[in-house]
């Protein structure tokens, strides 16, 4: 396997992590995953745009430029001959004696590599479920940064249960799940959470969005309580690797019918079609 450090493309074997690495020891730094259809980078513009706004919001200086790192992700793309999968890319504030203050002249440290997976077109077809968990996270979700522990301990609860995804309720409001955005169709019209700090505006949550509206349906970012999603006709995901999936059933309840819904196979077909 080929990996993509700072801006060398190196075998996995001669690569290693400094024990005082900032997101080693504090979680301190940003991430992507784009996705990897045929040998092609999907979105890639979009991930890239959120890394580098990511790494703004979280006072993270970068001396490369958004072109040049695209170019890098790209190569790495054909140096592992990946045709279906992803690329995983991160980057932290860098090496430094352990202080929770940090000193902005560190260079931060950049790694990135290939994600071997496909589409989960089984689970697409017949629906998954999911469980709903309170949302007790810290108050910036808007920033895809490393510090995942809460969503990690909940995906984990909710995979205990037997259940696809954890779905956060914050004072009553459904905001997204833990690695994912959340859709309720009522009365044929698609509803997600406003962007705002509560959630991680997804790349794909934003191409759903542009989907729906250029094909003339209607849909609505607004905030829905947990009532309203139980009360939903019907209830779907989305992700980079969940691409729309379709949830039928939410602790234990049935939504709508309990089957995939035809609004949600509508969006599905938009995407995939535009995937191509």
């Amino acid at each position: 396997m080929k990996v993509l450090i700072n801006e060398d493309i190196v075998d996995r074997e001669n690569t290693s992590v400094d024990i005082e690495d900032r997101g080693y020891q504090f979680g301190d730094g940003v991430y992507e995953v784009v996705r990897v259809y045929e040998g092609k980078t999907y979105e890639l513009d979009g991930h890239v745009e959120r890394l580098f706004r990511s790494a703004k919001e979280i006072d993270l200086s970068l001396s490369f430029t958004e072109e040049g790192f695209k170019q890098n992700i790209e190569n790495l793309v054909k140096e592992n001959n990946l045709l279906d999968g992803g690329i995983y890319f991160q980057i932290t504030r860098g090496v430094a004696p352990r202080s929770h203050s940090y000193d902005r002249t560190v260079a931060p440290e950049l790694v990135a590599y290939p994600l071997y997976f496909t589409r989960p077109k089984e689970k697409q077809a017949t629906g998954v479920t999911a469980i709903t968990v309170e949302d007790l996270r810290w108050l910036r979700c808007d920033i895809k940064s490393l510090n995942l522990l809460y969503n990690v301990m909940m995906k984990q609860k909710a995979q205990d249960e037997e259940a696809f995804e954890g779905i956060f309720i914050r004072d009553g409001i459904v905001t997204e799940g833990t690695s994912t955005n959340i859709f309720i169709v009522k009365d044929g019209i698609y509803k997600t959470h406003p962007v705002n700090n509560m959630i991680l505006n997804g790349i794909t949550r934003q191409r759903i969005i542009k989907l729906l509206r250029e094909n003339n349906l209607e849909v609505e970012e607004v905030e829905f309580t947990k009532e309203d999603l139980f009360a939903a006709d019907e209830a779907f995901i989305s992700s980079t690797t969940a691409e729309v999936m379709p949830i039928c059933k939410i602790d234990d309840k049935k939504i709508g019918d309990g089957q995939v819904g035809k609004k949600t196979k509508e969006i599905y077909d938009l995407l995939i079609n535009y995937i191509g």
